[in-house]
């Protein structure tokens, strides 16, 4: 894999390409083989068979999967990058990283901080949804998780800075992000949480919670106050018991709800992954990586919003070791394992890491699929299911490895 400038896939004069490949996923099925066309920063036609004669044909490394670029809906940094400090370069720096290995669209998550501190965040965010960073995954807006978290499930949350919710503060907020945040975490049970939850409805922001003690009523409750999103299921939540299901397992149960997985292997056991796959495989389950700045960088010491946290051996903990500080596998990897470990068909789990979020976040429209008139977002991955090459708007980020090119015109290739 070799990381260039971003460029066309094809010049302009050449008109449209048709990228090739072994296997294609759409939102509806597999092609194998298959071919979509790219029409500028767009998709053209997706179909199944050999391309049609007449086209400029891009083909793919042999056993090749095109699918949709990856949507990390739950992501807090990358690449030695914090998506949670106030620093654009910051932001840069993990949506390249996040790029280089499939994602094309994702979230700034933010952790719970002083309200001053979160509107200054949303605000710059905001900035970069208004003025898109070239040649890295596109940000498409604000995740706040938290402030209005539950004490005794904050996890590596900051203490000091953590809320009852209150709807004020949260208008505040949405202000700042300027109609950019996405999705605002919270724990329903705590007071003031329904008055939040009916302000995120009406202002279109995707209600979601976690780090939360809530029981199986409290649960039934919030959904039915709009709690759309189940965040980081398992983890930072009530544990389940058979005579109380808490949060976890009524999330998991109620058709409405999209449940958020890291499948890392360490945050939730296989085993329950595995349960969790087969109960929300009717198109609920979102991939995530809960990724730090740590992720695809050097193992050491590193921030999470105001709080510290280390990273070793593949595991990230807070500093002084009691809590889980997020994860560095990135959403390929959790797709990968999806498949590999857990056993998941890859048109599920490449649908779990694109189609899911890009729908719970209200990206669908332009991400998420392998549709006429989505973003030209492509990832391409080997027959390992890992990335080998990524396309943004119509432009190589990762261009594929050279393959023998079929040209059925007088159009020049890439």
């Amino acid at each position: 894999m070799s990381t260039i400038d971003p460029r066309p896939a094809v010049s302009s004069s050449a008109g449209p390409l048709v990228l090739a490949a072994d296997r294609l996923i759409t939102p509806d099925q597999v092609f194998q083989p298959g071919f979509v066309e790219i029409v500028g920063t767009r998709l053209g036609a997706v179909a199944a068979g050999k391309p049609p004669a007449g086209s400029t044909v891009r083909h793919l490394p042999p056993g090749s999967t095109l699918m949709p670029g990856l949507v990390d809906m739950h992501v807090h940094g990358a690449g030695g990058g914090n998506m949670t400090a106030l620093d654009a370069d910051e932001l840069r720096r993990a949506a390249a990283a996040l790029i280089a290995v499939g994602v094309t669209s994702t979230v700034a998550s933010l952790v719970t901080a002083p309200l001053d501190e979160l509107e200054a965040a949303v605000d710059l965010i905001a900035g970069v949804v208004d003025n898109p960073m070239q040649g890295v995954a596109r940000i498409v807006g604000s995740h706040l998780e938290g402030p209005f978290l539950s004490p005794a499930h904050r996890g590596c949350h900051d203490q000091r800075s953590l809320r009852l919710p209150d709807a004020g503060q949260a208008r505040n907020l949405l202000r700042a992000g300027r109609g950019t945040v996405r999705m605002l975490t919270l724990a329903p049970e705590l007071p003031g949480a329904r008055d939040v939850l009916r302000l995120l409805t009406t202002e279109g922001v995707v209600g979601a919670m976690g780090h939360t003690g809530a029981t199986y009523d409290e649960t039934r409750e919030a959904i039915s106050w709009g709690v759309r999103v189940g965040t980081h299921l398992f983890n930072g939540m009530l544990p389940p018991h058979h005579r109380e299901p808490g949060p976890s397992l009524t999330l998991l149960d109620d058709p409405r709800v999209t449940v958020e997985l890291i499948n890392d292997g360490l945050h939730v056991h296989p085993a329950v992954a595995r349960v969790v796959t087969r109960a929300a495989h009717d198109g609920r389950l979102a991939l995530i990586s809960d990724g730090v700045a740590a992720t695809g960088a050097p193992e050491g010491n590193y921030m999470l919003g105001n709080v510290p946290i280390r990273s070793r051996n593949g595991q990230v903990l807070s500093a002084d070791g009691t809590s889980l500080g997020g994860g560095v596998m990135t959403v390929d990897g959790a797709l990968r394992r999806a498949v590999h470990v857990l056993g998941m068909s890859l048109e599920l789990a490449v649908a779990a890491a694109t189609t899911v979020p890009a729908q719970a976040l209200g990206i669908a429209d332009t991400a998420g699929s392998l549709a006429p008139g989505r973003n030209a977002d492509i990832c391409v991955m080997d027959a390992d299911l890992k990335t080998v090459a990524v396309m943004l708007a119509g432009r190589w980020v990762v261009e594929p490895s050279p393959v023998t090119t079929a040209e059925h015109s007088s159009h020049p290739t890439t």
